[in-house]
């Protein structure tokens, strides 16, 4: 286990005294008066002119192609929630760094001060044209369901609130891949979730688009089921999954669950309702940092069980490092408009089929692991496996073409290999 300290951290982010995680690098030479000529006046006129006849040409001239807007207001940031907006700032310079090691996407990151989503959805829209993608990130629910939506309505490049859809894509791959362990069918089993916000909601959502029924999802969360008629602490998005016509407590609903997914708090699962779930239960307790039930209680408690959290020192993490920055590549590529259902179904594919083949040596080194093979002890790839990129990317910008969110059609092939070279060179540079 890796064991993090709070000098061991701002430490990092001021290393070598340079205060936090990203910087700015010219991508072409500045050598002499004719580069300086080219760079700015009077030579960037050609490329303004030109944008303005064709929009689409900013594509080609500048960076709007290969960047993402990393956006917050950090109203909950990570398991800390509202810090306010500077406060987020380590975060989303984080996930620009997870950016461009894993998927060479280049990243600003933008903290708004700001708490209502007309301002928010003012800010943002005003500031698309800069951007390829948007990830919006840390915004708390219901206002991330709004501020989301009303964006992918009002722009054609990808609007992805990655504490939605990225954890409920990584969850999906993990589900299909243990349900297969199991010998379950997604309509034959009982699920029950221990939350109810952003997460919960983006992940019982999208089980249901991959073929969980509906009426099989139990949702709980501090004032326990969300069940037909209730008033307390209701929202659209979460009344969509109200199910039972009573009152019932977490203990009560999972009772014959096959599976538990936690997106809540630390600790709420306690040993004793396990041994109330049915046989070889899977269960998924992604609370961050620490999680709904610790992996070594849950074994203890039903040694028949398939367990992961989102901890990155047990087996089977939950992580949505395999999901934005790919999803985002293969959007980019293709020069996507959204990303839509299609592509995050694919992207959940793509993980599972990956977590299914033979676990390549390098993979086993970067873990320090003898062995990887798929079972209940790994049924998700691990982030630092290279060939993610070329699987999920892939699978994303095909979905995003056969469902006519893709500005550009690709060869498959050639771009399998380009995704190939393009993780090996990232992630075997030094940070």
């Amino acid at each position: 286990m890796i064991k993090i300290t709070r000098e061991d951290a701002l430490a990092y982010h001021q290393q070598d005294g340079i205060p936090g995680k990203l910087a700015v690098v010219p991508t072409k030479p500045l050598l002499t008066q004719r580069d300086l000529s080219l760079a700015y006046t009077p030579g960037v006129a050609y490329p303004v002119l030109e944008i303005e006849k064709d929009p689409d040409l900013a594509y080609e001239y500048t960076n709007k192609g290969n960047l993402v807007a990393v956006i917050s207001n950090g109203t909950a940031i990570l398991g800390l929630g509202n810090r306010g907006a500077l406060a987020s700032k380590p975060v989303m310079e984080g996930k620009g760094v997870l950016f461009k090691k894993f998927a060479a996407i280049d990243t600003y990151d933008l903290e708004i001060n700001a708490l209502d989503p007309q301002q928010i959805i003012q800010i943002v829209a005003a500031l698309a044209p800069t951007f390829g993608g948007i990830n919006l990130e840390d915004i708390r629910s219901p206002e991330c369901f709004q501020i989301e939506q009303t964006l992918q309505s009002m722009l054609d490049i990808p609007v992805f609130h990655d504490d939605q859809h990225g954890t409920a894509i990584i969850l999906a791959a993990a589900l299909l891949n243990t349900l297969e362990l199991t010998n379950r069918r997604l309509d034959g089993v009982k699920i029950v979730f221990s939350g109810a916000g952003a997460a919960a909601i983006a992940c019982a959502t999208h089980l249901v688009k991959i073929g969980v029924p509906r009426q099989h999802i139990w949702m709980t969360d501090i004032v326990g089921l969300v069940y037909e008629g209730r008033k307390e602490q209701m929202f659209p998005e979460k009344q969509a999954f109200a199910n039972g016509s009573r009152p019932a407590s977490l203990t009560e609903v999972l009772q014959g669950a096959d599976v538990f997914i936690g997106l809540s708090v630390a600790n709420v699962l306690a040993p004793e309702m396990l041994k109330t779930m049915a046989a070889n239960p899977i269960i998924f307790a992604m609370a961050n940092p620490d999680p709904e039930i610790s992996y070594d209680l849950a074994v203890a408690a039903r040694p028949d069980a398939i367990v992961a959290t989102g901890r990155s020192d047990y087996p089977n993490q939950i992580n949505n490092v395999l999901g934005f920055p790919f999803i985002f590549r293969g959007a980019l590529d293709v020069r996507a408009r959204a990303i839509n259902d299609s592509m995050k179904i694919a992207a959940s594919h793509a993980l599972a089929a990956l977590a299914r083949q033979p676990v390549p040596t390098e993979v086993l080194r970067a873990y320090n692991v003898d062995h990887l093979e798929f079972g209940r002890a790994y049924f998700v790839p691990k982030p630092l496996d290279l060939r993610v990129c070329e699987w999920e990317a892939s699978a994303v910008a095909q979905a995003a073409i056969d469902s006519g969110a893709a500005r550009l059609a690709l060869n498959m092939p050639a771009y399998r290999a380009r995704l190939q070279t393009l993780a090996e060179k990232g992630l075997s540079a030094p940070a």
